[in-house]
């Protein structure tokens, strides 16, 4: 039995407005890891210096990763991420890469239909993704994953001279899409194009007369 039909996208102007309004190409990458954190939970009181400080920290911890760090994780293909607005995800236990086949067509799609083939070249959605969730099992390793703290310098508790460095909510999330983009050479960080293939795709399921 044939599940449902997926969102349409080449080839509509509608969802390429959608996902243009949503991801202004001419928004810097800087800004939308800013963006990131100010809409992730724990971050609603924060002060956009701040923000922009723990943004560009994390995106120079993950171009700085040694991109010659194997990832251990096994990788599985699926074909069911639209239903579930999911591009690539990494589990933990055991180590599995997911990439979303039908997420990963629909996003070379849209490329093409916002003439950003330039800074996506065909076939980079797959290797970003698959760097992306690798940055992940990555950051999943203790030491690395104090690193990161270190570099963003959050101080969580202080006791006199001691301190306890904290956990920067989103941070982990934009050092992965900066060290997708530097191992990849894409010319703009995959946070525009989630952004913009996000937006088409609930563009898709909201508008009557759209199929999924």
């Amino acid at each position: 039995m044939s599940g449902p039909a997926a969102p349409r996208l080449a080839g509509d102007p509608l969802l390429a407005a959608a996902a243009v309004s949503a991801a202004d190409p001419a928004t810097d990458d800087l800004s939308l890891a800013v963006r990131l954190l100010a809409t992730t939970p724990t971050h609603e009181e924060r002060a956009p210096a701040e923000l922009r400080q723990w943004a560009l920290a994390a995106d120079a911890f993950g171009a700085a990763l040694d991109p010659g760090l194997p990832c251990r994780a096994r990788i599985v293909e699926r074909g069911d991420g639209l239903d579930q607005l999911l591009l690539a995800r990494y589990i933990s236990r055991p180590a599995t890469v997911e990439l979303y086949t039908d997420t990963i067509d629909r996003a070379e799609t849209l490329i093409d239909e916002l003439g950003w083939r330039s800074w996506y070249p065909v076939g980079s959605v797959r290797a970003a993704a698959l760097a992306h969730e690798t940055a992940h099992a990555l950051l999943h390793r203790k030491a690395t994953r104090t690193a990161l703290k270190e570099a963003l310098g959050h101080t969580a508790l202080r006791l006199g001279r001691f301190r306890v460095l904290g956990h920067v909510a989103g941070a982990e999330e934009i050092a992965a899409h900066a060290y997708a983009r530097t191992v990849c050479g894409l010319g703009r960080s995959p946070l525009l194009l989630t952004a913009a293939l996000t937006a088409a795709l609930t563009a898709a399921v909201d508008t009557p007369g759209r199929q999924r």
